[in-house]
């Protein structure tokens, strides 16, 4: 569900606790919750309604003057589906904000993210991915996505849920436009990138077999 960033503030705020979406399948479900650029929304109901049930407090808590005001904007976007309200309010804080300026890992907190990652790139159809990934942000902050992709050769469907779960662990930061590594990223690519600089070291040191004659 995508919402402006004034729409957002205005849910902050209190002002709106009403949505309106016309959708062929809900998108949110009661419970749950919606991360956006300014923090995290509860979603207390959501419900199918035709257009006869539009109260006009519900267009007021919209952020609309009036239904009519409501039902025009509905109809401008001309979309088939059905008419859902969503009822819902602002929870907090994006957690992964507090997240990802927390650098000061202990090994054992460095050792798990190490392993969450080493997890991801096992589960990849396409192989290791997340140090490339992070790497290449690092050298390309505030790059577009789409830039970021092609180079990988990936299109940008595919290409941003992979920087999203990097996100989720509070290893990048989105911009507008591309991303940047975080605090708690820097500290990570530096430790992966150590270890693999140890694990070709040490495969270099090793003696070579003598051929039998």
């Amino acid at each position: 569900m995508l919402l402006r960033n004034e729409i957002i503030d205005q849910i902050i705020a209190g002002k709106i606790t009403v949505l309106f979406r016309r959708w062929r399948k809900a998108t949110v479900k009661k419970g749950g919750t919606q991360m956006t650029r300014k923090g995290v929304l509860g979603i207390d109901a959501i419900d199918v309604v035709t257009e006869d049930k539009i109260t006009e407090k519900d267009a007021r808590a919209a952020g609309f003057a009036n239904k009519k005001a409501l039902l025009d904007e509905i109809r401008a976007h001309d979309r088939d589906g059905e008419i859902y309200r969503i009822r819902l309010h602002f929870v907090g804080e994006d957690p992964r904000v507090a997240l990802r300026e927390s650098s000061d890992l202990t090994a054992d907190e460095l050792s798990a993210l190490m392993d969450k990652l080493a997890g991801m790139d096992a589960t990849s159809k396409r192989g290791p991915w997340s140090q490339l990934y992070l790497q290449m942000i690092k050298d390309q902050p505030q790059t577009h996505a789409i830039i970021l992709a092609r180079s990988v050769g990936l299109d940008n469907l595919t290409f941003k849920p992979q920087v999203r779960r990097l996100k989720a662990l509070g290893l990048t930061e989105s911009l507008r436009p591309g991303y940047r590594l975080s605090p708690r990223g820097e500290k990570v690519l530096a430790a992966l990138r150590s270890t693999a600089r140890s694990t070709k070291t040490k495969k270099a040191a090793r003696p070579k077999a003598i051929p039998k004659k």
